[in-house]
């Protein structure tokens, strides 16, 4: 089954003096319909607002943890990777495993437009267990230099897709 998430960070004009600018980034999540049944997506549509910086300075980063992968045991010792397609890209988005109930979390994983399937959890175990969880944590940023939504023509609009396989 296609699980699929949407998460939007919108960043809504504040008084000029703090900031002066919007960033928006939407992100579609799925599990990879290949291993149907052995990995799916978690929490459902969120939206997120970026809505601090401090004057003088770059909007704050958002950090959001209300998303999770649900993974079952495979055959063999497995893995679990992520990758995006975003085209253009305008503003960063990384994603990080955290709470991992089986297996080893990769470190950070920065989200880059047209990246290859990057490790994200790995050493998952054959044996042992039925279903397993991670959180999935993600941090979006933007920078005035970036420009806003408007400037770019649009939102970043990513499509993240998380694939179990032998490792």
């Amino acid at each position: 089954m296609n699980k699929k998430l949407l998460m939007q960070w919108d960043l809504r004009r504040l008084p000029s003096a703090v900031l002066a600018s919007f960033f928006l980034l939407t992100i579609f999540l799925s599990a990879d319909l290949r291993a149907q049944g052995a990995i799916s997506v978690r929490g459902g549509n969120q939206t997120l607002s970026i809505t601090t910086a401090m004057p003088g300075s770059e909007p704050l980063p958002v950090v959001n943890t209300n998303g999770s992968l649900r993974y079952r045991r495979q055959a063999a010792i497995a893995k679990i990777t992520v990758r995006t397609i975003c085209f253009p890209q305008h503003y960063a988005l990384k994603v990080v495993a955290a709470g991992v109930s089986r297996g080893v979390a990769a470190p950070e994983v920065t989200l880059t437009n047209g990246m290859l399937d990057t490790d994200f959890i790995t050493n998952i175990p054959a044996f042992g267990f039925n279903f397993a969880n991670a959180t999935l944590q993600y941090t979006a940023s933007a920078t005035f230099a970036q420009g806003n939504s408007l400037d770019n023509g649009g939102d970043d609009v990513h499509t993240v897709t998380y694939t179990i396989l032998a490792q």
